[in-house]
């Protein structure tokens, strides 16, 4: 009975967790301005088991860019109407904490996401207003990010496009991307390319 709980546990923290996230910001700076929409597809050993979307007001004090709004096509009244954000942060974090430990250094997921820097900068300030760890509590920091693999493939000669915006390669690869900057579309079409970019591996 002892082997196989530590069989168990053994194999629980042998599993590839990554978290697959998209941000939609009220600008570019992540020090000055704030996220309103968050969704992410939690896979582990390349099954997706969970998902989470929502919209939400940028935190007390940020600053929101007029092209930010016409880019994700809301209002200022729109956004007044999105959960609060004390409230999505409290959501976020508990979702989270339901796949990896936030006390355990080995049990953490891989961020995932196209140019997920941005996305991860952004993400990051937001929890370290709350907690002095920031994201890292969940996260690993070993980027899996598509952006600077299709520039080694344009390198390589295996593709070649205009521009390397999402829209551009999910129309090269065949991969629908039903509304361009909305988080949830956005990384499930994301996910879809890394698909597509394995067949090259």
């Amino acid at each position: 009975m002892i082997f196989f709980q530590i069989l168990v546990f053994s194999l629980f923290y042998m599993m590839k967790k990554i978290l697959w996230f998209d941000v939609e910001t009220t600008g570019v700076d992540s020090d000055r301005h704030g996220i309103i929409q968050f969704a992410a597809i939690v896979e582990i050993d390349g099954e997706l088991v969970d998902t989470l979307e929502i919209k939400m007001q940028p935190h007390q004090g940020a600053l929101i860019s007029e092209d930010a709004l016409v880019v994700n096509g809301v209002s200022r009244e729109e956004i007044q109407g999105f959960m609060p954000h004390d409230e999505a942060y409290g959501k976020i974090d508990s979702f989270l904490a339901q796949y990896v430990s936030r006390f355990d250094r080995k049990d953490k997921f891989y961020p995932a996401g196209y140019n997920v820097q941005f996305d991860l900068d952004f993400l990051n300030k937001m929890f370290r207003r709350y907690d002095q760890y920031g994201i890292g509590s969940f996260v690993n920091w070993k980027r899996i990010d598509l952006l600077p693999l299709l520039y080694y493939m344009d390198y390589l000669d295996k593709i070649a496009l205009e521009n390397y915006k999402l829209q551009t390669v999910c129309a090269h690869f065949g991969v629908e991307l039903n509304s361009a900057h909305d988080a949830m579309s956005d990384i499930k079409a994301t996910r879809e390319v890394m698909r597509c970019i394995e067949g090259y591996m």
